[in-house]
């Protein structure tokens, strides 16, 4: 099996090359074409990952995104919200996106959790949001490990 390290634009373009003949032609599973197959591609992820990294999109961008994407108006955010001013304060920026505002937008629309539980652009620059950032900070890097929101937030906020 011809693989080697991806380390260099030169390398990177070769993986390209070499995994671009399965795409026409799929291996079969279990076999040598498809292990080599299956090894290039992790290859070419992990270097894709360290030198051209997507972040995860702003939560209200996102909000945003999945409301055009589903074709839902402010009026289903109010809805799910509990009304129309809180859903125009949170498009707008002038209410922080709660844990349960997260958690029916994660259960209603499929929004990751993941993106919805980051702090937003706004919220790491704005004194007033600093604590809540924090506390949303603290459950992404797993600095909170035995609380019994834990366990709550792992199995109501599976990623889809």
């Amino acid at each position: 099996m011809d693989i080697r390290p991806i380390k260099s634009e030169r390398d990177y373009d070769w993986a390209l090359s070499e995994i671009e003949r399965y795409f026409d032609t799929e291996p079969e599973l279990g076999t040598p074409e498809a292990n080599r197959f299956d090894v290039l591609a992790a290859l070419i992820e992990n270097y894709e990952a360290k030198h051209w990294p997507v972040e995860a999109p702003d939560p209200i961008q996102a909000i945003r995104f999945r409301m055009e994407q589903a074709g839902y108006t402010q009026t289903d955010l109010a809805n799910l919200l509990g009304s129309k001013s809180r859903a125009s304060e949170v498009l707008n920026r002038k209410r922080v996106l709660t844990m349960e505002y997260a958690f029916k937008l994660h259960s209603a629309w499929h929004i990751p959790a993941n993106v919805l539980l980051q702090p937003s652009l706004h919220d790491r620059d704005c004194p007033s949001h600093r604590q809540e950032a924090k506390a949303v900070a603290a459950l992404n890097t797993g600095f909170v490990k035995h609380s019994r929101w834990t366990s709550t937030l792992s199995s109501a906020f599976s990623v889809w």
